[in-house]
Order: C-alpha cells, then structure tokens, then sequence
C-alpha cells in the first residue's frame, strides 16, 4: 500500500501549494525548466535543499547521492555507470546554470560510516565502493586531532572541497569557470543549529552566510 504519509502530503499540496502556483506549473511544464542554480546535496532525509533555500518549483536543479560527492571526471564511460556526473553534464550543458553549490552537512552518516570503518551493509556494498572516494581526502587530513566529533567535521568539510576540486576536472566546467560564465560554491550546514557556512573561495574556510 502506498504510504498515507505521502498521500495526506500530496492532498496538502494539490490544495495548497499547487493552487497558489498553478500557473508557474504551467509555466513550467508548457516552456520547460531554466533553473540557475545547480545544487549537489547529500541524500540525507534531513538536509533538503528546497526546504533550507526556500526554493520553488524550477528554481535549482538538484543532485543527491550519499555524502555530496562528485567523482573525477572519466573520459571513459561505457565500463560502468555515471548517475552523478550525468546530472552534471546535463545542468551545465543542457541547462546552463550559473552557479553549482555542493552542499555537505554535519552528522552526515556516509562520512561516519567512512571515518569509522563501518562494516559493509550487503553483499554488493555499494556503499563502501562509492565511499571510497574519501579515502584520499582523509589521507591529506593528516593524523587525529584527537577530538572525535572535530575530526568527523573537518572531513565533512574537506569532502565538500574535494568535490569542488573534482568538478574543475570535467573540461565543459573548467571551461565555463575560466570563462566567467559559471560559478562554483561550496556550502556546508548545521542540522541542529540550522546555521549555514559559505566557503571562502580566498581562504578555503567556512564562514557564516549571515551575520548573527
């Protein structure tokens, strides 16, 4: 049976949201999507983007795999799949948004996993295959600090760079960025506090996106 959940939610918004909006739907449906925004995110339940930026429907294109992160580009894609650098590809080329967010989170539970050698969850641990991609960015981290909970958020942090850092490899990226047609950004956000942190672009660190 399909869940009530989904179908109170999906009576809520036929009567609500989607009443208030209907003509962007419309809008939308009739002259297609042109979001300029592109926001690749954590599958998390708790960290939605639309929900954190407000956002309305056609307003972000948006990317979610388990830990926010964007592979290194390959030239070579007929020995597997590509779901993420498909999405890429697509929000750049076939969209051509301007800004691309990558948007880590704290108590990400993949970086957890990671950082405490979790045990794999299946047979085909597809989790720890994808995880991998971690292990040099732990390895430029360096040794301890000695205080577990800081430990796990300067990996949640430096993940957010190294996917940064792995989008100027795909050629159409560093094209448009040295170009001055797209911008890359990398946000970082508190799901307690709610707080958000921009990365600085001149610094590398994490600053409040507002003032407090």
């Amino acid at each position: 049976m399909f869940p009530e959940r989904l179908t109170e939610g999906y009576q809520h918004f036929l009567d609500g949201r989607f009443q208030t909006e209907s003509s962007r739907y419309m809008k939308l449906a009739e002259k297609g999507q042109n979001p300029e925004i592109m926001l690749i995110g954590c599958c998390d339940s708790r960290v939605s983007p639309e929900v954190i930026f407000d956002a309305g429907p056609g307003e972000m294109f948006v990317v979610r795999n388990v830990a926010n992160l964007v592979p290194p580009f390959e030239a070579d894609t007929e020995s597997s799949y590509h779901g993420t650098s498909a999405a890429i590809e697509f929000g750049v080329n076939g969209l051509n948004v301007k800004h691309i967010v990558v948007l880590g989170h704290a108590s990400c539970g993949g970086v957890k996993a990671f950082h405490d050698k979790a045990q794999p969850l299946s047979q085909g641990d597809f989790i720890r295959k994808w995880m991998s991609q971690i292990e040099p960015v732990a390895e430029s981290l360096g040794a301890s600090t000695g205080d577990y909970k800081a430990d796990l958020k300067r990996l949640e942090l430096a993940v957010v760079e190294a996917s940064l850092n792995n989008l100027m490899t795909f050629p159409f990226i560093r094209r448009r960025v040295e170009a001055g047609e797209l911008e890359l950004h990398g946000a970082y956000f508190g799901v307690a506090t709610g707080l958000l942190y921009l990365r600085n672009p001149v610094s590398g660190h994490f600053e409040p996106c507002l003032e407090q």
